[in-house]
């Protein structure tokens, strides 16, 4: 008997949107032993150096491997293994390549995950993450600057020629995610980190949990807004903790199946080297578990999964997204 095939996250959004903020915690909850994890950086077809000789930047897909993602995509999903390619941050260079065997649950990073329409069908999950460009830009100085070595001028210097880059070919995939993150500043003098605001938008290519018992036109409630075939749900990044709880607890009353993993804790990132926790980042990826343990479920029953024909990619689509 073969096992059943892995559940597929995607998390595509631009440098520094809070990808590895999102992944990591759900993560953590499933289980590091249970999760195979990919950045599609890693297929970068230059290195470093090359990219500065050539004045390409590694948003572009000519610097990508685009083909071999989605070819290792398709292989993934079917629950075979793949020779990964490894880019190394730290000095830009590329280390040797790793077997990667898809565990239960197989997590997609980066930039172009969404880039071609044959990687649509592999997802089971599609999120794309959505700051505002302000607040992009500054999570990308302090990254840089702090792990990988940059002054901020570079940084800022290094955004300004990714942008054309970033509006051709990252942003246009925003139209194929399941949910669309934005974690928002209440206000211009409210910086704080673990009180932004966080918007979502529903599509309905996935079921999503009914909310509506805790919907309230106040400070401290989720707000939803009906907007064509999609919802915009708001989460206020300093509601109060009792009733943060109290909307987790009703999702996680929906996955009965996966009371063990309740265990661990959501919500939580680090600046620098000091642990805080967010009750909007929590809420954001517990919505993105339920999703995860619905088509794993479902999988395990023999089903495609948890996402609708209508939330199913066109194949016959010519073109990469941009096109």
């Amino acid at each position: 008997m073969t096992n059943p095939r892995p559940v597929i996250l995607g998390v595509v959004g631009d440098s520094a949107a809070g990808k590895t903020t999102i992944t990591r915690g759900l993560v953590r909850i499933l289980g590091e032993d249970h999760v195979s994890h990919i950045c599609t950086d890693d297929y970068h077809r230059y290195d470093r150096k090359q990219r500065a000789d050539l004045g390409i930047t590694p948003l572009h897909p000519d610097c990508n491997y685009m083909d071999m993602i989605a070819q290792h995509l398709q292989h993934l999903q079917r629950g075979d293994p793949i020779l990964k390619p490894v880019y190394l941050h730290t000095d830009g260079t590329f280390g040797p390549p790793v077997y990667l065997q898809p565990e239960r649950f197989t997590v997609v990073e980066g930039l172009l995950g969404y880039y071609l329409p044959e990687m649509l069908d592999c997802y089971d999950v599609r999120v794309y993450l959505n700051p505002p460009e302000e607040l992009r830009r500054r999570w990308k100085v302090q990254r840089d600057c702090a792990r990988r070595g940059y002054t901020t001028d570079q940084v800022l210097s290094e955004l300004d020629r990714r942008e054309p880059d970033s509006e051709a070919f990252i942003r246009p995939q925003r139209r194929y995610a399941d949910m669309l993150v934005s974690f928002l500043p209440p206000d211009a003098q409210d910086p704080d980190p673990t009180h932004l605001d966080a918007e979502l938008t529903l599509r309905d290519g996935l079921p999503h949990p009914d909310l509506t018992p805790f919907l309230q036109e106040d400070a401290d409630g989720l707000i939803l807004i009906e907007r064509g075939g999609e919802r915009l749900l708001q989460i206020p990044g300093r509601m109060d903790p009792e009733h943060a709880a109290a909307i987790e607890e009703a999702i996680w009353a929906r996955m009965h199946f996966a009371t063990h993993l309740r265990a661990r804790r959501l919500g939580e990132f680090t600046i620098g080297t000091e642990l805080f926790r967010s009750e909007s980042l929590a809420l954001v990826q517990l919505l993105i578990l339920y999703h995860l343990l619905t088509a794993k479920a479902s999988v395990a029953l023999g089903g495609d999964g948890a996402r609708s024909v209508e939330g199913r990619a066109q194949p016959s689509k010519p073109g990469p997204v941009a096109a």
